[in-house]
């Protein structure tokens, strides 16, 4: 390993030499630049080195040479102002030595050593070609070829390559040979297909523009361009008629679709992104392309709601850039995408389908709200027919059978959106009291659509209201487990927190189904919630009186337990005086069910640390090291 070493170091000598002989780099400077690169290189011997440290090493190389250039340039621009000072010129002159190419060199090096080494490691292969693009060494077409040699499944580097070939190198050639390479080896990736037709339509379009540059006789363009194709026979390409090139352009779109429809048969993003491309490109056939691709669709496509929806959504997909649009031709292209989403329920009557065409509804009307200035922010679209178009969708949902909890949930929200309380209220009973009874989040909305309708038709709610919510509340709890129904138990305990009796029949049933639930930590949130609202309503001394109560069920859980304890904790710190008796309690009624709990532990042990005595610490920590198999976490009583 010494030995390697020391001959790499010998062949910086002449590098070193010249960057001191320049006085770009003291000689102390050049001493520590070979204790770091020395230090580097025996990282690099290890058997096993670490990524971070060829990254780190590079990093350090880089920022040596961007220094180095930076001293240069100050250096070359003190010898143009002492030129300009004196009068003569020419006497000194920097040339391009050693020093000015071994940095670059070093770093290509090492990115070489790297990828070898770690030849999976996709973002260290995409540095090392950043680089070689950045300083466009030479070294970029073989670092390519190791790239897709290694990974030849990733379509990236292969979009990569070609992208260089086209924009860098300016060899379309090429590129079109990588990107077809790429193709066969990838055959299913869209992006790989998307990015050779982007860039047979970008050559395409730079011919065009310098087919009219050389007929208009732009020299410089000329010049430029022939300097760039590498001697390509300009007189050729002038002979290049335009029927030619218009006939190109639709030719290869339909020849890259075909080949991507085959290889990717069941793809619809694949068309879809075909279309977006070609609305964004002038080609003299891409109507007739365009029907071809939604014919294909329909055919391939017309069984999936996704499809439907997206044709939907394409009516009315420019509308929001044409405020200039009058309000008779935005409807039109409303109307448009209601039809195509009447025609899908035709041939798919399913529950996506009528979730996607309320969602559509939706998202025009919300989207309108947002938007003052739009031209359907008028009260015929929010209150009239399309107001009722969706309802009468939500209408059809649910006579087909289609209505799921969340298209019900949505149905009772949109009537409440609307200010229909009643239908809303009417709604919310029917579908509780059907086949949707089992659904926690209808009946937390129905709940609080009746409070909703109590508070609106009343200033104070009498007794009767108080049985009948209470009533309602008994129902739903019945129906469903408490875990199911965490949301609608707290409004439960928020809105009977004030009303004792009614709030000790909620505690009572809640008390229930923990007890049918023994194990299970399911509904002792809700307990503590109950426990928070007795303290803030009671006091301290009803609100240990209330977790008592929970903590006599079976098996309370942990985490009940841990709220207790931080209850009293916090007492006890502001000077509670029952406060750390009671947390001991605690601790040790937890402990009795959870002694493997190494958390539980060590907060008696810091708890007693902090509150207790040397000797009550102390029996803790023994207690804890007896039950406990490891206890290498737990800090001994004189390390504190």
């Amino acid at each position: 390993m010494a030995d390697v070493v020391q001959y790499r170091m010998e062949r910086m000598t002449e590098e070193l030499d010249d960057l001191e002989r320049r006085g770009l780099f003291s000689s102390a400077e050049i001493a520590d630049i070979v204790r770091h690169r020395r230090d580097f290189e025996y990282r690099l011997k290890r058997p096993s080195p670490l990524k971070q440290d060829f990254l780190l090493y590079i990093d350090y190389e880089r920022r040596l040479d961007a220094l180095r250039d930076l001293r240069k340039r100050a250096i070359i621009g003190r010898l143009v102002e002492e030129e300009k000072a004196t009068g003569k010129k020419g006497e000194k002159k920097w040339k391009k030595s050693v020093s000015d190419l071994a940095g670059v060199l070093r770093i290509l090096d090492i990115y070489s050593k790297a990828v070898v080494r770690f030849k999976g490691d996709l973002d260290l292969w995409f540095q090392y070609l950043e680089f070689c693009r950045e300083r466009r060494h030479g070294r970029m077409r073989q670092a390519l070829a190791q790239a897709v040699r290694f990974h030849p499944k990733v379509p990236g580097l292969w979009i990569y390559a070609a992208a260089w070939e086209f924009d860098q190198n300016l060899n379309v050639t090429a590129a079109r040979a990588l990107m077809q390479s790429g193709l066969r080896t990838c055959p299913k990736s869209e992006d790989l297909w998307m990015e050779y037709l982007r860039m047979e339509l970008t050559y395409l379009n730079k011919l065009k523009a310098r087919k009219i540059a050389c007929e208009k006789g732009v020299g410089s363009l000329v010049g430029e361009e022939t300097e760039q194709r590498k001697g390509e026979d300009m007189e050729t390409f002038i002979s290049v008629n335009d029927d030619i090139l218009c006939k190109r352009g639709p030719l290869a779109v339909q020849t890259i679709y075909h080949g991507a429809v085959e290889a990717l048969p069941s793809s619809m993003s694949l068309r879809k992104r075909f279309l977006e491309i070609l609305d964004n490109v002038d080609l003299v056939q891409s109507e007739e392309l365009k029907e071809e691709i939604m014919e294909d669709l329909k055919k391939n496509f017309s069984q999936n709601e996704e499809y439907w929806d997206w044709l939907a959504r394409l009516q009315v997909v420019h509308m929001k850039e044409s405020k200039k649009l009058k309000t008779e031709v935005l409807l039109s292209k409303l109307n448009k995408a209601f039809e195509v989403y009447e025609e899908a329920l035709k041939i798919l009557p399913t529950t996506k389908m009528f979730s996607l065409y309320t969602k559509f509804y939706l998202d025009m009307i919300l989207a309108n709200r947002e938007d003052p200035d739009s031209v359907l922010s008028n009260t015929a679209f929010e209150a009239g027919e399309f107001t009722s178009r969706i309802l009468e969708v939500y209408e059809n949902a649910e006579r087909s059978g289609c209505l799921t909890k969340e298209l019900a949930y949505e149905y009772i929200s949109f009537y409440l959106q609307i200010g229909r309380i009643e239908e809303a209220r009417d709604l919310a009973k029917k579908l509780c009291n059907g086949r949707l009874s089992e659904a926690a989040d209808l009946w937390t909305l129905r709940i609080s659509t009746e409070l909703k309708w109590l508070t609106s038709k009343t200033a104070s709610i009498n007794d009767d209201d108080i049985r009948s919510i209470s009533d309602l509340f008994r129902t739903a709890l019945t129906r469903l487990s408490v875990s199911e129904l965490e949301s609608l138990w707290l409004m439960a305990l928020k809105f009977f927190s004030t009303r004792k009796k009614h709030f000790e029949k909620l505690v009572q049933s809640l008390m229930m189904e923990l007890a049918k639930a023994s194990k299970s930590d399911n509904g002792y949130t809700i307990a503590f919630a109950v426990v928070s609202w007795v303290l803030q309503r009671d006091g301290v001394k009803r609100a240990r009186e209330m977790y008592k109560r929970f903590l006599a069920l079976p098996h309370p859980s942990l985490s009940f337990f841990k709220n207790c304890i931080d209850l009293e904790t916090s007492l006890a710190s502001v000077g509670d005086g029952d406060g750390v008796a009671n947390t001991r309690k605690l601790y040790e009624s937890a402990l009795a069910i959870y002694n493997q709990s190494q958390e539980l532990w060590k907060n008696y042990y810091m708890m007693e640390t902090k509150f207790g005595t040397s000797e009550t610490t102390t029996a803790v920590y023994w207690r804890a090291r007896k039950t406990l198999k490891d206890t290498t976490w737990l800090p001994s009583p004189n390390s504190l």
